[in-house]
């Protein structure tokens, strides 16, 4: 059988590989401290389980409109006005089956082939391979550590060509966890704006931020901005709700037009259960956000001061997420290894910690490490990674 060109040229994620391997050692009976998850730990509150065996036994569990229940994008236009400023209606909204899903769709929606995605790197590795399957071409800009992983307003402006389309913006970043600031955003703004470029603004790290950074929404700017602007967002890391898979994107009204008729023939609507779950996590009042946020805080804390001592490795505190980004370079030389990947592969086989190598993301030099795990876990697999580091020195 011959498969097509769009899926041969997709590149297997390398965090669902890592994971993959762990795994596999776990089930052998090793001892494996998995930090390449990309979800928290916690368990979805009460109050939203209860909300979807409700919305069950009253048999809500029929198709939906394709753009989702009614009732949820109110709830959600409610949400950006009140955490972001920004005035949406419920038909410049559209709920998908997870924000991966929004992000595939708008890129559905607005690329033809051959248009240029300028992606900032390091990046979240799915960017890439959607923007290929959408006929377009990822155009991959490095921002450099020295600027926290921010692209800058004059990197943008070098990299335009006549066939860029659109530019993708993730703040709080997966995987750095940094955060643009509203004068970094605005000036990024002015570029797009001077140039007619679409802005795939993804906020779904938005909740967690642990400093006393303000998160800005780049489409809160100006009403220029907004225009041009997706925003994509869910409940996946606010709410400990990965596998209900409900996201959104908002936007012009063309668009979510646009984007709902590709959804109806992709699939259909979001699981409608999901959706009666999702309406109790952005009507209802709870403290589990604060509660989550204040144990990932004391974990991004103990974590990084642990790692910040081991000989060869480098890094800046994230402001928000649940990942560290450490720069490894000198401690994989000192170690004898050419590259980060077999770095990282020795450290799974002799230690039994899964990281995930930067390689996935745009950032050969890094690795990734996620916090969604328990304070002694995380304090043991420091405790690994310092003893491989020091115990392979050549």
């Amino acid at each position: 059988m011959k498969l097509s060109k769009r899926v041969q040229v997709l590149t297997p994620s390398s965090t669902l590989a890592i994971s993959a391997k762990a795994q596999e050692l776990k089930k052998q009976g090793e001892d494996v401290i998995g930090l390449g998850v990309g979800e928290p730990d916690f368990n979805t509150p009460e109050y939203i389980i209860k909300a979807a065996e409700k919305a069950m036994y009253d048999g809500l569990t029929k198709y939906t409109a394709s753009s989702g229940v009614v009732e949820l994008r109110e709830a959600i236009s409610q949400k950006l006005l009140d955490d972001n400023n920004l005035s949406y209606s419920a038909d410049e909204i559209i709920i998908t089956t997870g924000a991966k899903h929004a992000l595939y769709t708008a890129f559905q929606a607005i690329l033809d082939e051959g248009d240029e995605v300028i992606i900032p790197a390091p990046f979240w590795v799915s960017y890439t391979e959607q923007v290929k399957l959408s006929g377009g071409v990822p155009v991959i800009v490095q921002a450099e550590e020295e600027n926290d992983f921010k692209l800058t307003a004059e990197q943008l402006e070098q990299s335009l060509t006549a066939k860029t389309k659109a530019i993708v913006i993730n703040s709080p970043s997966n995987p750095t966890g940094m955060m643009y600031t509203k004068e970094e955003l605005a000036a990024i703004g002015e570029v797009c704006i001077k140039n007619d470029i679409i802005i795939v603004s993804d906020e779904i790290y938005e909740k967690l931020i642990y400093t006393n950074d303000k998160h800005v929404s780049i489409a809160e700017i100006s009403p220029e901005l907004k225009a041009l602007t997706i925003v994509i967002n869910g409940v996946s890391k606010s709410h400990a709700m990965t596998g209900w898979r409900i996201g959104y994107a908002a936007g012009p009204k063309p668009l979510i037009k646009a984007m709902t008729n590709h959804a109806s023939h992709a699939t259909s609507n979001p699981t409608t259960v999901a959706q009666y779950a999702a309406l109790a996590a952005y009507s209802e009042k709870s403290d589990s956000l604060k509660q989550m946020k204040e144990v990932f805080s004391e974990r991004l804390d103990t974590l990084y001061e642990l790692l910040k001592d081991i000989p060869g490795v480098s890094l800046r505190k994230p402001h928000g997420a649940f990942y560290l980004f450490p720069n490894v370079t000198e401690a994989v030389k000192n170690n004898g290894f050419n590259h980060v990947d077999d770095w990282v592969k020795a450290l799974l086989e002799e230690e039994k910690v899964a990281l995930v190598p930067g390689s996935a993301f745009g950032a050969p030099n890094n690795v990734r490490l996620s916090y969604a795990t328990s304070t002694e876990s995380l304090i043991e697999a420091a405790k690994r990674i310092k003893r491989f580091v020091i115990n392979n020195q050549k």
